[in-house]
């Protein structure tokens, strides 16, 4: 984005707190599940909730008690949103709606 010169804001939400509402609308942004934005290789997924069936809720509220395992970076753009791997997927978000 910075060799884009394109203004952004960033949120930090492993040192900020980020509330339900606010990633049910990153989710809808993203056209995903809940599961689909959890990171399934990080040791607190592992250890807590591999092979368990989860609700899309209990999937949140995993994410909420511990951020680390959401998928990052993720790029919002309006009502679009991406996550940003490979890094290549931030153009796509950028030219699509010419941030």
């Amino acid at each position: 984005l910075r060799e884009k010169n394109q203004k952004f804001e960033i949120k930090e939400y492993l040192k900020e707190e980020i509330s339900i509402d606010e990633i049910e609308d990153i989710i809808k942004k993203l056209d995903l599940s809940a599961l689909d934005l959890v990171r399934k290789n990080e040791d607190i997924w592992k250890d807590n909730y591999k092979g368990k069936i989860l609700s899309q809720k209990e999937v949140i509220n995993a994410m909420i008690k511990n951020p680390k395992i959401i998928q990052r970076p993720i790029v919002i753009n309006g009502e679009n949103a991406i996550i940003g791997r490979p890094p290549e997927n931030v153009l796509k978000i950028i030219n699509q709606s010419g941030i």
